[in-house]
């Protein structure tokens, strides 16, 4: 079978523990491309902490932010899908948040405010985006009465404040919002949890690229490392998981990679293995 679109995940995949492209994952992807390959991105990430690495990769066309919640032209600049928490979800997530001791992160206008409480973890927030602002108070800012609301939040504290914020959000918010908790590794025993619009997935931005681009979902190869690449891996008709992935990652994958995206270029082989020699 001759796959259509490659969709990459950032943070581990396409990019290593630096920040950087692999050079052999430069070179696949531009020989993949001069043969007619679209390649696009799903991430985690905002928009405004995705456009270097498209434009790295030469990834033109629209890419999908927010785990899918934001799919944005990276040529254009342009919105093309946008789902966030508005008016009385937003204002509910925001009471919970203002209830529990943990330091929250909004995520809007392509860019995340915090305020004094988040200021110890803003390095590793920093991953989604560059466009960081600090302000008196996070759940006084603005822009959860926006219309157009917010993309997400993610809050950070101990294991059982972000469960009890967690759990009161699951049971208030149960049709509207999409919850999950982690732990922080780089910074010790500390918790997260991210908190977007239910509905929109990596494997629905899968299946919305693979429509714009004319084609299904079975005629995408997708590459990623994490728990939010599963949804992906689910609907695209190959999916390669990295060598360090979770094993519920690696168990959803079709294929395994030998390659550990932080250092080696796991996309490269990806692509000789689903393309072969271009």
């Amino acid at each position: 079978m001759t796959y259509k679109l490659l969709a990459l995940d950032l943070d581990g995949t396409l990019l290593r523990r630096d920040g950087t492209l692999h050079e052999r994952d430069r070179w696949a992807i531009a020989r993949l491309q001069s043969a007619g390959v679209r390649v696009t991105i799903a991430t985690g990430r905002l928009y405004s902490g995705s456009r270097a690495a498209a434009e790295a990769a030469r990834i033109e066309g629209p890419i999908a932010c927010v785990d899918g919640s934001h799919i944005v032209d990276a040529r254009e600049h342009s919105e093309l899908f946008h789902a966030g928490l508005v008016g009385e979800h937003a204002l509910a997530l925001r009471r919970v948040l203002e209830r529990h001791a943990t330091a929250s992160f909004m995520f809007a206008h392509d860019s995340i405010v915090h305020d004094e409480a988040g200021e110890p973890f803003s390095g590793y927030v920093r991953t989604w985006s560059p466009n960081i602002s600090v302000v008196d108070r996070v759940t006084s800012h603005p822009y959860w009465e926006h219309e157009r609301g917010i993309l997400a939040v993610v809050g950070i504290g101990s294991e059982a404040h972000v469960r009890a914020a967690a759990e009161e959000l699951e049971s208030e918010l149960a049709d509207a919002a999409f919850v999950i908790r982690f732990a922080v590794h780089r910074t010790g025993d500390m918790h997260a949890m991210v908190v977007r619009a239910n509905g929109p997935t990596k494997g629905t931005a899968v299946a919305w690229l693979a429509e714009h681009y004319g084609c299904t979902p079975a005629d995408v190869v997708a590459v990623g490392d994490w728990l939010n690449d599963v949804p992906m891996f689910k609907v695209a008709g190959r999916s390669f998981a990295m060598v360090r992935a979770p094993e519920a990652v690696k168990q959803a994958a079709t294929d395994l990679l030998d390659a550990d995206g932080a250092e080696e270029a796991g996309v490269a082989q990806a692509i000789e293995r689903a393309w072969g020699t271009l």
